[in-house]
Parts: structure tokens; C-alpha cells; sequence
């Protein structure tokens, strides 16, 4: 992998996994239907503005003709419905445990490819994916042995479980349906579709009570960084390192969500989070091919 996007995967795992925080801290007064128009929302205007300085819009229509409806599955799949199902989540269990569920996402990414594309994965990549999935074992151990964990809402639990696998299958779908659309164009594409679905269920579902300040600058932070920008840089990953690695930034977000959620929310980090944190890195890099068997076993000592 190149450096460039390495930097790239490292950005968005920062930034998806700062996601989490801000729906934490503005959920509960904006409500899952109306932050996520306002995510989806502002992404759009933010994105929009970029596709401007750099096309008229005749070019912009002519690179999305014939793409509407895959665009619309793509925003509901990996936008509408998974963003609404966090939301509702984060009104339950904390951000550092709704990121370390996340993160199964390339495990379903990864059995969604070999069922439905018949695809096959090299097994250095394949021991990456599970050595990931066993740090998010590790980590959601330490989460389950606490009293939070057991007494949240079961709801939130398969919320966050549903989001993931549509997330697996957004990413193969994407790769087998928009190849070859600019990063830029899909993102903005899909943001607009997904305000304009998300709309008439806001209108209907918008707080009688204005939400406060601190709410206002999460959902903006939460649509311009974590789903504008951070989208933008999943879209140029997939085309240039492929869906299998893509989507492994799910293994970096864990990390981040608990590193911000005991920063800015004071929620605990214990040897299990440290522990659980290691071994998903160790799983990113041997997914990506920044480390391979190969080379463990020159380093390995002689016996």
C-alpha cells in the first residue's frame, strides 16, 4: 500500500471514529431521523461545494447518467439506513462500544464477496480479517464484562450488528456497481439522494425543543468532517486499493472511537481496550499487505 493511502485509512478511521462521538452528544436532543438529515445533509453541501470548483454542471450530470438507481441503493446501504440505526443506538450504549461493533463490518464485507461475487481472498489477506475480527473479540469482552454492557438495550445491540453488514454489502455492491465514477461524484451523489429520502421523515420527526449548542456544533462536525470528508476518502480508497481492503478501516475506528469517547466523554479505557487495540492494528496490517506471513517467518527466530 502506498503511503498516500495509508495516511488516507488512517484519516477516515480517525474520522469515522469520531462519528460516534458526536451522535452520542447529539442524538439525544436532535433524535436519531433529524441528526442524520443533518449529517447527510450538510456531507452534501460541504461535498458540493467541491465538485463545483472543479466541474460545470452538465460535466457533473453526464458522469452520474445511467447511475441514479445504483446511487440510490448505495445511499440507502451505506448511508440512510446504517447512520439511522447508530443514531438510534447511541441513545443506549456508549460511542466506544457502538465502534467496536462497527467493526465487524469487513467480516460481513468479506462472506458477502465469496457468497454473492464468487470472489476469493489470498489467505495472508483472509489471516488479516480474522486476526482483526479476534482483536474486536478481545475488545467486546472487555465491554460485555461490564455492568453497562449488560444491562443496555438488546435493540441497540442488533441496531449497530445490522448497520455493519449493510456496510459489507455497500462495499461490494459499490465496487460491482459505480467503478470507474470519480470518489467525488459518488459521495455527493449519495449524500444528496440520501437528504432528499430523509427529508419528509425529518419535517414529521423534527425536536419541539431547540436542540443546544453543543448538539449543533456535533452535527455539524458529524456531517462536514465525519461523513463529507471522511466519505470522500472511502470513495478514492475503494477505487484505489479495492473493496477487501477498503473496507478493513472498520478495524482502525474501535480504536479511535474508545480513544475519543474516554477523551471527550470520560468513558473508561481498560488493559483489554489496549490489548484488543493491538491485535486489530496487527489485522489491518496484514490485510493491506504491511505485513505478510512471508515475513514473520523470516523474522521468526531459528530453532
Amino acid at each position: 500500500m502506498k503511503t498516500r493511502d495509508l495516511i488516507d485509512l488512517l484519516l477516515l478511521g480517525a474520522l469515522w471514529g469520531a462519528s460516534f462521538l458526536f451522535m452520542r452528544l447529539a442524538a439525544p436532543e436532535f433524535g436519531p431521523i433529524a441528526l442524520v438529515e443533518m449529517r447527510v445533509g450538510m456531507g452534501a453541501l460541504f461535498l458540493g461545494g467541491l465538485v463545483l470548483l472543479g466541474s460545470a454542471p452538465r460535466q457533473l450530470l453526464a458522469g452520474l447518467r445511467g447511475r441514479w438507481l445504483p446511487l440510490t441503493v448505495l445511499a440507502l446501504t451505506h448511508m440512510v439506513v446504517p447512520f439511522a440505526l447508530f443514531a438510534y443506538a447511541a441513545l443506549t450504549i456508549n460511542a466506544g462500544y457502538a465502534a467496536i461493533i462497527n467493526a465487524t463490518a469487513p467480516l460481513w464485507a468479506g462472506l458477502i464477496a465469496v457468497l454473492w461475487l464468487r470472489d476469493r481472498l489470498g489467505w495472508g489477506q483472509a489471516l488479516g480479517l480474522l486476526v482483526g475480527f479476534a482483536g474486536v473479540v478481545v475488545l467486546v469482552s472487555g465491554k460485555l464484562s461490564g455492568a453497562e454492557a449488560r444491562g443496555a438495550a438488546g435493540l441497540a445491540f442488533a441496531a449497530c450488528t445490522g448497520a455493519a453488514i449493510l456496510y459489507g454489502f455497500a462495499v461490494n455492491y459499490a465496487k460491482r456497481t459505480v467503478a470507474g465514477v470519480p470518489p467525488l461524484l459518488i459521495a455527493f451523489a449519495a449524500l444528496s439522494i440520501s437528504t432528499l429520502i430523509l427529508l419528509p421523515p425529518t419535517v414529521m420527526t423534527w425536536p419541539a425543543r431547540t436542540p443546544g449548542a453543543a448538539a449543533w456544533l456535533s452535527a455539524i462536525a458529524l456531517g462536514v468532517a465525519s461523513t463529507g470528508l471522511a466519505n470522500l476518502l472511502y470513495y478514492r480508497l475503494l477505487e484505489r486499493i479495492g473493496p477487501a481492503r477498503a473496507i478493513t478501516v472498520t478495524y482502525l475506528i474501535p480504536v479511535f472511537g474508545v480513544s475519543w469517547g474516554a477523551l471527550f466523554l470520560g468513558e473508561a479505557i481498560t488493559a483489554t481496550m489496549l490489548l484488543g487495540g493491538a491485535v486489530v492494528l496487527l489485522g489491518v496490517a496484514l490485510a493491506n499487505g504491511l505485513i505478510t506471513p512471508a515475513l514473520l517467518r523470516r523474522r521468526a527466530p531459528a530453532t
